[in-house]
């Protein structure tokens, strides 16, 4: 593969998973007059369709509808413990959170951005125009608290509490997805088409592991 494809691949990558972040939900608008961090004015993919069985239909390891449910964590926190590191952008912070977490803790950009807001209004946190896009830094005493909170960062407490089996399967979800974005941005008409093949064989091989009778001894 050349150089200048692979620069494109990592590029289209990037901006891919800019895109997703920054536009899968739509945040409510802060308040009338008052300025404020984030796409608000943007639209957004809206929510994936259901898989069979209906709206809200899921059934969890422990079995029966709903199974585990996202976990939350202290937003606040984690962005002044990200913010410690070095500077970053609202939706490195949401994607951040999001991988150290394992995908277990994904905050939306109507949670992320008006923390941010509210960080600045106390003092904590500035922002700067970096190619048309916000960075956010810690001032000194942004550092200053970020130092007096828990050693251990919000995302580990919650990654603590997770079966490591259902970290395991998320980690595979999200590689498989990475790689299908490279497909649809740098493959051939050709690979694809083999790839829609190969995810929808896959796609009933799931299918039919839900249907089958769990192993109770």
């Amino acid at each position: 593969m050349s150089s200048d494809r692979f620069r494109y691949i990592v590029n289209e990558s990037e901006h891919y998973e800019e895109r997703i972040h920054i536009m899968r939900r739509r945040p409510f608008p802060p308040e009338h007059g008052r300025p404020a961090f984030g796409p608000w004015a943007r639209g957004g993919f809206g929510d994936f369709p259901p898989g069979p069985g209906g709206p809200g239909h899921r059934h969890g390891r422990r079995g029966g509808p709903g199974g585990r449910r996202g976990k939350r964590g202290d937003v606040r926190a984690a962005i002044l413990a990200l913010l410690s590191e070095q500077p970053r952008h609202g939706y490195e912070i949401i994607r951040e959170i999001g991988e150290r977490s394992g995908g277990f803790w994904k905050p939306s950009p109507g949670s992320v951005y008006p923390t941010l807001q509210m960080l600045a209004d106390e003092g904590l946190v500035i922002s700067k125009d970096e190619n048309g896009k916000k960075l956010f830094e810690l001032t000194e005493s942004g550092r200053t608290a970020a130092e007096q909170q828990d050693a251990v960062p919000p995302w580990e407490q919650i990654a603590h509490d997770v079966d490591p089996v259902e970290v395991n399967l998320r980690k595979a979800g999200a590689t498989l997805a990475a790689a299908v974005a490279q497909v649809m941005h740098a493959g051939s008409e050709s690979q694809q088409a083999r790839t829609v093949d190969v995810l929808n064989e896959a796609r009933r091989t799931i299918y039919g592991i839900l249907g089958e009778a769990e192993d109770t001894e």
